[in-house]
């Protein structure tokens, strides 16, 4: 029971401080979606980095010696807590901070996440030692079985619940009874392990007729292969369906809980999984989320890609799992096992996270993936059937074809597709160009930054949800009809399309987080270029760029970072509206664009604006919206002022937003996107 305790808590506190620590640095970053996958590598990282000290230590000083070792080394973890974030890794610029996130979550969890990674396989082999005639497999089992817990508990019990201070605090607690309830248990084992496993090597010398043999070499690529499939195949669906699908939040919660799902199935033992089973479902699967890839007219379709890429990544880590199992070593080996099945995971995740935003204009890796899981299918049928070999051979030569088509639609009406650490962008080209109603637009996945009609005499149109009759736009046209020069402010760039309602003497200062976002709203786009105004960009974290500037007197100050799930939270709190309200002209207008298919985030600022005591309008643009109006789009914005009068005006085209006093307003150690989820359509 002792054992089974200590392994249901480590892995209960991995999987729980990984969300909490990512949502403690997601304002730091832009809020971006990237971080969370940046995270993902940190955490396969110091996982193997826990599983290769656990497979070397034992062997290095010996069971009962490195028992007592690890002993002092967990209690050595206890001065890396509370795990809170210190101020002194906030970034200092725009740059994709991929290595600045690795450093801070090394220094900041570190050893205690090492020393956790390290508790199962460890468990494992005392356990073995101990208890010599039962199965240590299984404990990895309930190891995951804890970690989908954690999971599962931290968006829907703890996150609702708790602020971020409390959380950190919580985890620390927990992590210190962890330390008190593993240092018995290692003395344990360092006092009941069987002297003739005290050393590999040594208990192989003296037991040469019944020591079992090292893994071969293919036995333990086969197994890195593996692993890394199933890995890669996690976060590309992820990517796939948050990013080219749907924006829905905590849509991530589904891959990663059926990754684990399929761990704890296929550990737990082998009536869950047989090559006879599972063999042809993984060829139809595979099929399936190829013909979503190539065909659009579902891309958007969230109950079907949900169910398809579900079912399918479910299929695929079964297979790719339950192999694991099938070819997995003695006992007497399982920690090298662990070490190369998480050197599998983490060279999986990196390949996604690091290598495709480099090598891949867009989101690829899921079509070449899927030819990877036919050339895995095609080497387990060889060792099973040669027919099973021809079928995976066949259904690998159509994952090829399926990454050409892929390859081939996107290029259709692309004029740049380019990829880095926040996203895929793409500009795309609608109508023919000679035709009046030619356009471009410039899209991330799944969501709309803007778009532009190329006709002479069309390029000054304000488009999309900038339109005259917008919230932003009657709050531009307030200010100019007040002042023959103003200040505005944006919280994103897009292709820069209210650069349209600049003057002569006025000046439009866009703030953005990716640095390839100006050169192609420059380049393939002219609200920018032909701006009468005075444009500035500044590049970086808006709330991180505003903080450190002296008051910027705005008349209009907006923030528009808000259509997707990943949203900035941290652009929408209590301190936030104090932050920029301070840099506003004594009736200037704080515009929040809150348009979100999944999210109704005008309460959110209705609650704030209440506890602020400014006035706030809701303006929802949809009238005409149909009547012969290409360049519109349906948008909602909040306004918020420091005074009544400021919006007296506008009171016509809009509405107070709803506050809702019984909420726990959001604040930089508070907010609950569950709250604001809206009702499914329909």
């Amino acid at each position: 029971m002792h054992f089974a305790i200590v392994i249901t808590l480590s892995a209960f506190l991995i999987f729980l401080v990984q969300p909490l620590i990512a949502k403690q640095i997601l304002p730091w970053f832009g809020g971006s979606a990237a971080v969370w996958t940046t995270c993902m590598v940190f955490f396969q990282s110091a996982l193997l980095a826990g599983y290769a000290y656990a497979d070397w230590a034992p062997r290095r000083f010996g069971v009962r010696k490195h028992a007592r070792i690890h002993a002092a080394l967990v209690a050595i973890s206890l001065i890396a807590l509370p795990i809170t974030v210190s101020s002194f890794w906030k970034p200092a610029d725009g740059a994709a901070p991929i290595l600045h996130i690795l450093g801070l979550l090394a220094a900041t969890i570190g050893l205690p996440y090492v020393v956790l990674s390290a508790t199962s396989p460890l468990v494992q082999i005392w356990f073995s030692r101990v208890h010599t005639h039962r199965d240590p497999y299984r404990l990895f089992a309930l190891s995951n079985t804890a970690s989908l817990a954690a999971l599962l508990c931290y968006p829907f019990l703890i996150e609702p619940r708790l602020v971020l201070r409390d959380q950190a605090w919580g985890w620390s607690i927990l992590y210190a009874v962890f330390v008190l309830l593993m240092v018995p248990l290692a003395v344990r084992a360092s006092r009941r392990a069987d002297p003739q496993h005290v050393d590999a090597v040594a208990a192989s010398a003296a037991q040469p007729a019944t020591a079992p043999a090292a893994p071969a070499g293919r036995s333990q690529l086969w197994w890195l292969v593996l692993a890394g499939t199933a890995s890669a195949l996690l976060l590309g669906v992820t990517n796939h369906v948050t990013e080219n699908i749907a924006s829905v939040p905590m849509l991530w919660l589904m891959p990663l809980s059926i990754y684990l799902l399929t761990f704890i199935l296929c550990f737990d033992g082998q009536r869950w999984y047989s090559r006879e089973t599972f063999f042809g479902p993984v060829l139809i699967a595979v099929g399936a989320m190829g013909w979503l890839l190539v065909d659009k007219t579902h891309q958007f379709d969230l109950i079907t890609q949900s169910v398809v890429f579900g079912f399918g990544l479910f299929l695929v880590c079964m297979f790719c799992h339950g192999e694991l199992v099938a070819a997995k070593p003695a006992p007497h080996f399982l920690a090298r096992f662990y070490a190369i099945v998480s050197l599998g995971g983490a060279l999986g995740s990196a390949l996604v996270a690091f290598v495709a935003p480099v090598a891949l204009p867009s989101y690829y890796e899921v079509s070449l993936l899927l030819v990877v899981v036919m050339l895995l299918l095609a080497a387990a049928g060889w060792m099973w059937s040669r027919r099973a070999l021809v079928l995976g051979l066949a259904g690998a030569l159509g994952a090829i074809g399926i990454v050409y088509l892929n390859v081939q639609i996107d290029a259709q009406d692309a004029l740049w597709m380019g990829r880095n650490f926040y996203g895929a962008l793409k500009v795309r080209a609608y109508e023919a160009p000679d035709s009046e109603n030619y356009h471009r637009r410039l899209v991330h996945g799944a969501i709309l930054h803007g778009e532009q009609f190329q006709a002479p005499g069309a390029k000054q149109f304000a488009t999309t949800y900038y339109t005259g009759t917008s919230g932003i736009g009657r709050a531009i046209d307030v200010k100019e009809n007040e002042s023959p020069a103003i200040r505005v402010g944006m919280i994103g760039l897009g292709v820069g399309t209210i650069a349209t309602y600049g003057r002569k003497d006025d000046v439009f200062r866009f703030y953005e987080i990716d640095a390839q976002v100006p050169i192609v709203a420059k380049k393939y786009f002219s609200f920018l270029t032909d701006s009468e105004a005075t444009i500035d960009i500044v590049l970086g974290d808006a709330r991180l760029s505003i903080e450190r500037e002296k008051p910027q007197n705005y008349d209009v100050l907006a923030v528009d970072a808000f259509s997707g799930d990943a949203i900035p939270a941290h652009l929408i709190t209590r301190e936030a509206v104090q932050l920029f309200r301070r840099h506003l002209t004594e009736g200037g207008i704080l515009a929040y664009h809150v348009s979100n298919r999944y999210l109704d985030l005008s309460p959110v600022l209705g609650t704030i604006a209440n506890a602020e005591k400014m006035t706030a309008l809701q303006i929802d643009d949809y009238k005409g919206l149909w009547d012969n109006n290409p360049v519109k789009n349906p948008s909602t914005w909040v306004l918020l002022a420091e005074k009544p009068e400021t919006l007296a005006s506008l009171q016509e085209f809009g509405k107070a937003p709803e506050a809702r006093p019984d909420w726990r307003i959001w604040t930089d150690d508070y907010h609950n996107l569950f709250q604001v989820l809206r009702p499914p359509a329909g």
